[in-house]
């Protein structure tokens, strides 16, 4: 089992940045992919970004590409996700995810563990 905790939500102006954190616990974190989805109200859980097993590769959800920097700090056993240029669009749970189920990195059905989710909350 791994447990993944997320950190760092927030309330924040359209605009501006805000950073969150995925700690890991239980197995090596290093052996999963990692990613981040989010779920608006009233809409289902959408990808955002993920980051391969070796950190090399990362995915991009359109809607925040270039505005959004995934990575991995495995000797931490923590994930990150920076946002910046942030829009009211972006409000949303949002969740961590782990998995080496394989198949694509945008779907959530490779990902077997997940986190309670943390609350991003962008003002127009």
């Amino acid at each position: 089992q791994v447990q993944l905790v997320e950190s760092g939500g927030g309330l924040v102006r359209a605009g501006g940045s805000l950073s969150l954190s995925c700690a890991a616990s239980g197995r090596t974190v290093s052996n999963y992919a990692m990613s981040w989805f989010r779920q608006a109200p009233g809409k289902e859980r959408e990808f955002v970004a993920a980051i391969s097993i070796t950190g090399i590769s990362t995915y991009y959800a359109d809607s925040v590409k270039g505005r959004f920097t995934i990575s991995r700090d495995d000797a931490k056993s923590t994930m990150y996700l920076q946002m910046r240029d942030l829009k009211s669009e972006d409000t949303a749970v949002y969740y961590c995810a782990a998995g080496n189920r394989g198949g694509s990195y945008y779907g959530p059905r490779s990902y077997e563990f997940w986190g309670q989710g943390t609350q991003i909350t962008v003002s127009s």
